[in-house]
């Protein structure tokens, strides 16, 4: 099982945005940071699959994350 970063951020005013950096165009939207997340689960898979279809070779995960404190 391959565990990919996600990333997601919220809009002002508006939904969350979800991307996965390892898997470029893999993106989705929700409502609520629940929804996003199942959402973007669902676009890693169908992403994944298409790949595989179109016999494109599928990334390792590489993107490594950190939080950083500030001051």
């Amino acid at each position: 099982m391959r565990k990919y970063a996600v990333v997601i951020e919220k809009v002002p005013d508006s939904n969350y945005c979800a991307f996965v950096p390892d898997l470029p165009g893999c993106v989705s939207t929700g409502d609520t940071r629940q929804e996003v997340e199942q959402n973007i689960r669902e676009a890693i898979e169908f992403h994944l699959e298409g790949m595989v279809e179109d016999g494109i070779s599928i990334p390792e995960p590489g993107t490594n994350v950190f939080f950083a404190d500030v001051a």
